[in-house]
Parts: C-alpha cells; structure tokens; sequence
C-alpha cells in the first residue's frame, strides 16, 4: 500500500462546497484585499485562541517579523530561539537586522531548553523566541518567569501548533505576542500562503496592522516604513471554512498519535514522540527517532511510505548562518535529532489500514540485529 506523508485534497474537499460560492463572488465583486472575509477571520481566529486581537497577513516568515519589529526588536538586538526550528525563525530577525541567538533543546520534547535560555541572556538581548515544535506547546510557564526577570519580551513562533494548549492556556496567546503561518499543510492551512500576528495589546496589534500595509493606516499617509504583508481575502474564505472544522481534525491527528504508539510499541529501536505533561498536542507532524535514519527513508521511500526530515540541518550549521560563527557540536541535542529524526504520514484522515502499512514497513527496514 502507497501512503502519502500528506492528504491536502481531502480537506479541500471538505470545505469545497463552502469555499467555491463565497470565491465566485470575491471574483465577481473583485473583492480580493481585505473586507468581510478578512475581518471575520480575524474575529472568529481571536477568539478560537483566547486572544483579543488578530491581525492576518501574508505568511508566517511576515508574521515573525512584524511580531519582532511591533515589540521593539531592532538591528543588532539578540533574540534567542531553538537551533531545531525552521529557518523562517531566524529569517525573520536577521530582515530587521537582529541576530539569531540560538540554543539547545531537551531530548524528551525536542522542545528549547529553559535553562540554555538562561545561559544565553546577554545585555543586548531582547527577547526569547519558543517554538512550539511539531504540535505541542513550548515551556512557556517557565520561559515567561525567565522573561520578567530578565525584562525581556516572549514572543511564539506558533506556526506548528494551531489548536494545541498547555497549563497555561492555547498556544498563540501565551505571550505579549505571537506569530502563526497557515502553509497549506499546516494544522489549519490555507490554499497558498497566508498567515497571523495574535495579541491582547491593542498597541501592538495596530502597529502590525500599518506596518503590513506599507506603514500606512490611512491611504498614501506612512508613518512608518513598512512592508506589503496583507492576507488575501480568497485565503480568508479557506481558513474560516478549516477553523470550523480545527478541533475536529486535531482530535483526528491525536486518534492516529494514540494508534502509531499502540503500533509501534514493540518495535525495536524506533523512539515515539513524547507528549510535555499539562500539553494537549495537536500532533503537526509525528517524529520518530530511529537508527540509520538516512537508510531508512530511503526504503520506506521505495516501499512507497511518504516521509519527511524536520529538520534534517540545525539552523546554526546552515550556511545562512555560518557567518555567527557556530560550531558542530555546541548544541548536542539538537544535532543528534537533526540525524535520526523522520516524520512519518500524519494528517486527519489517515486510515488505521495505512498506519499499519507505515508500521510494517519500518519494521522491514529494520536493521538486523544479532543476538549473543
């Protein structure tokens, strides 16, 4: 049995029937940036994560960097963030001139290690970045606490993690500020790309929505040189039409989470995922941790088993970032990841059937181990 890593269209055809009418009318009204659309989005996405503001904008790299610039974030200010993310994250500083400072994560969550954090404060450091990784909420308790002692600003990267919650509430509105991105195979994505700033700072958010229309909040009036960052309407329809549907399909994803645990329970030398306790994890992506990794995505390939690296290079070793002068081996845990980490299929509508092919598939791909 072929497994895709992702199933896109059955979502689009969920929300078909949905979609298609209000598009014919943005197209026929050639209503394509902002308006109703956009604005009930915003309102109904508020009040899904508990937040009194939303602004939508274009993508996720945007929303970081609008979240940075709205908080004060300026050229050569530091702002710490996991070496285990997606490049987006430090991609989004080093636009606005800040520098990436970049730290280990735990080995049971993958998640940033507070105590790193901690070692990594200097005096031009200005905020802290959690990334809450692959669908589960970052230590936010414990970063927030680090944070006020420190008088530094907490900002999520909150673009894996649409619906997942922890202790101290859903993921988006446990900072002063967040960022999301609704890639087409996010939790809740869009059909293209699309993404939010969250807030309850009536400031902030004001601020994100000018400096995302050229810094401008009333036509050809720039008070600020922004950025063309505004959410497309048409995106808009999508992700209304999704959000209705989010808790649904996440409890879908933690169904097929429960049945990969039962499965691959006995299966040697494959390490499940682990869930932080106080999370509920929305399971973005499902990440094992196996030997001869490289081999093995190779075979699962060939026995056409959908898989992905997330991610396969920590952002430190990149070249972007060579120029910071980061070394192999100052973050252990996060290269060690980097090198047996695989994604297997995880999206709502996995099948049990299709689960069990991944499973006997990755057993057969299984090193031969001898006993004695």
């Amino acid at each position: 049995m072929k497994v895709p890593f992702l199933d896109l269209a059955a979502q689009q055809a969920e929300v078909a029937d949905e979609v298609l009418p209000v598009w014919e009318t943005q197209l026929a009204s050639a209503g394509f940036i902002g308006g109703p659309e956009v604005d009930a989005f915003e309102r109904e996405y508020a009040d899904y994560i508990g937040v009194s503001h939303v602004v939508g904008v274009s993508n996720g790299t945007d929303a970081l960097e609008l979240a940075y610039r709205a908080v004060g974030v300026g050229p050569g200010d530091e702002i710490i963030m996991p070496a285990n993310t997606f490049i987006a994250t430090a991609e989004a500083a080093s636009r606005i001139g800040a520098i990436p400072v970049f730290v280990d994560v735990d080995d049971a969550y993958l998640l940033i290690d507070p105590e790193a954090i901690e070692a990594a404060i200097t005096e031009r450091t200005r905020a802290i970045v959690p990334v809450h990784l692959f669908g589960q909420t970052a230590p936010t308790e414990r970063i927030t606490e680090i944070a006020a002692a420190h008088d530094l600003v907490v900002i999520e990267d909150a673009a894996q993690s649409q619906g997942a919650t922890s202790t101290a509430g859903r993921a988006g509105g446990l900072s002063r500020v967040a960022a999301t991105s609704f890639y087409p195979g996010k939790n809740l994505g869009a059909a293209g790309d699309a993404g939010a700033v969250m807030t309850d700072d009536p400031d902030v958010a004001a601020l994100i929505r000018t400096l995302a229309a050229h810094g401008s909040s009333v036509k050809y009036v720039h008070s600020h040189a922004g950025m063309n960052a505004r959410l497309d309407a048409i995106q808009a329809t999508v992700l209304r039409a999704k959000l209705r549907r989010l808790d649904g399909w996440n409890a879908a994803r933690r169904a097929a989470a429960d049945r990969y645990a039962q499965l691959l329970a006995d299966v040697p030398g494959v390490r499940p995922p682990q869930v932080r306790p106080g999370n509920e994890d929305v399971w973005h992506l499902y990440v094992v941790r196996l030997e001869e990794r490289d081999r093995m995505m190779a075979e699962l390939g060939a026995a056409g088993i959908g898989v992905g690296i997330h991610y396969p290079t920590a952002v430190h070793l990149t070249e972007a970032y060579a120029h910071l002068g980061y070394r192999a081996g100052q973050f252990p845990v996060a290269e060690s990841a980097a090198e047996s980490i695989l994604s297997l299929p995880m999206f709502p509508h996995l099948t049990e059937e299709q689960q069990v092919a991944v499973v006997e598939a990755i057993t057969a791909a299984l090193p031969v181990r001898v006993e004695g």
